[in-house]
C-alpha cells in the first residue's frame, strides 16, 4: 500500500470512498458520526488544496483517504476526563476512510502518520469501536474526553515516542 497526497482530480474517488466509509461506520453501529453531509465535498477540496489529504493506493487504485496535519489543532485545547501525554508540537489524524476493499488501511495510515512525526493526537466517537481498536492496537493511549466544533464530545488518544 502506498500513501501520497491527494489531488483535485482524485476528488470523486475519495468522496466516494468517505461514502462507503460512512456506510461500514453505519453496519458496526457508529450511526452518530459523520452525518449531516459531514465531511462535504467542498470541505475535503480545501484539505486537499491546503496539502493536508492523503490517499492510500493498492495498485494504483484509491481504497483510503485521511486528513494529516502538522498544525496545532484548536479542538484540542481543553481536554476533560483527563490530560495529554505532552504538550510538545504534535500531528493530527482526521477523516480517515477506508472503501473497504483492503484490510490494513487504518493501521497503515497510523505508521505512517507515525514516521511522519513521532508525537501524534487523534480523536474519535465513543461509537467508533473499530478505529478505538485499531488505535489501542497500535499503542496509543486515551487522554480524555475533547468536543469538536459543534459541541460533540469525541474520545481523545496520543501515541508519542
Amino acid at each position: 500500500m502506498d500513501i501520497r497526497k491527494t489531488t483535485v482530480e482524485d476528488l470523486d474517488q475519495v468522496m466516494a470512498t468517505i461514502d462507503i466509509a460512512r456506510g461500514l461506520m453505519r453496519a458496526s453501529g457508529n450511526t452518530i458520526q459523520w452525518t449531516n453531509g459531514y465531511p462535504s465535498r467542498e470541505y475535503i477540496q480545501s484539505t486537499i488544496e491546503i496539502g493536508e489529504n492523503y490517499v492510500c493506493t493498492v495498485q494504483g487504485e484509491i481504497v483510503g483517504t485521511f486528513c494529516f496535519s502538522l498544525e496545532r489543532d484548536p479542538n484540542y485545547t481543553l481536554i476533560e476526563d483527563g490530560q495529554w501525554l505532552n504538550d510538545e508540537p504534535y500531528g493530527v489524524i482526521h477523516r480517515l476512510a477506508s472503501n473497504g476493499k483492503v484490510k490494513g488501511v487504518a493501521m497503515k495510515c497510523f505508521q505512517w502518520c507515525f514516521e511522519q512525526c513521532h508525537n501524534i493526537r487523534v480523536d474519535t466517537h465513543e461509537s467508533n469501536i473499530p478505529m478505538q481498536k485499531v488505535m489501542q492496537k497500535l499503542g496509543y493511549k486515551r487522554c480524555g474526553i475533547i468536543y469538536v466544533h459543534d459541541g460533540t464530545a469525541r474520545l481523545a488518544f496520543q501515541k508519542i515516542d
